[in-house]
C-alpha cells in the first residue's frame, strides 16, 4: 500500500495527498494509551500520529500477508517497539489493520494490536 510506504518513509506530504478529508483513524486497545481511540480528520491524525511517534519507537513492521475485496483491505503482520517513556521494549506482536480505500484515498485506517504487551512496555 502506497499509504503504508509513506507512512514508514516518514513522508507526511504523500501520506497527506493519499488521505481523504474526512479519514478515520481507529486504533483498538489500552485506553490508557494516549494514542488508542478514533481521531477524525487530516489535522487529527496528524496530531496523533505525532502523540504516537513521541512515545513508541517501531523497532519491527513487517507485513505479511494482505487481502483485498473491493475497497477494503486486510493486512496482518508482526511489530516490535520501545516505549520512550521507559525505554523498555514490547517484544514481537503481532497486528491486524483493516482500511477502505475511496477514489484513490484512504477513509479508514482501523488498527489492531497487541495493546497488553505495548500497555507493559508503556507504564513499566
Amino acid at each position: 500500500m502506497a499509504f503504508m510506504s509513506a507512512m514508514g518513509a516518514g513522508d507526511m506530504d504523500k501520506m497527506s495527498a493519499l488521505m481523504a478529508d474526512d479519514m478515520v483513524w481507529h486504533n483498538e486497545g489500552d485506553t490508557s494509551l494516549p494514542w488508542i481511540g478514533e481521531s477524525k480528520g487530516k489535522e487529527a491524525i496528524f496530531k496523533f500520529l505525532g502523540i504516537f511517534s513521541s512515545n513508541l519507537k517501531t523497532t519491527l513492521w513487517e507485513n505479511t500477508d494482505a487481502f483485498a475485496s473491493g475497497s477494503t483491505v486486510a493486512v496482518f503482520g508482526r511489530m516490535n517497539a520501545i516505549a520512550t517513556k521507559t525505554g523498555k521494549e514490547t517484544g514481537e506482536f503481532t497486528f491486524a489493520l483493516r482500511a477502505k480505500v475511496r477514489d484513490g484515498q484512504v477513509v479508514l485506517w482501523h488498527w489492531f494490536e497487541d495493546s497488553f504487551a505495548v500497555s507493559q512496555a508503556y507504564h513499566g
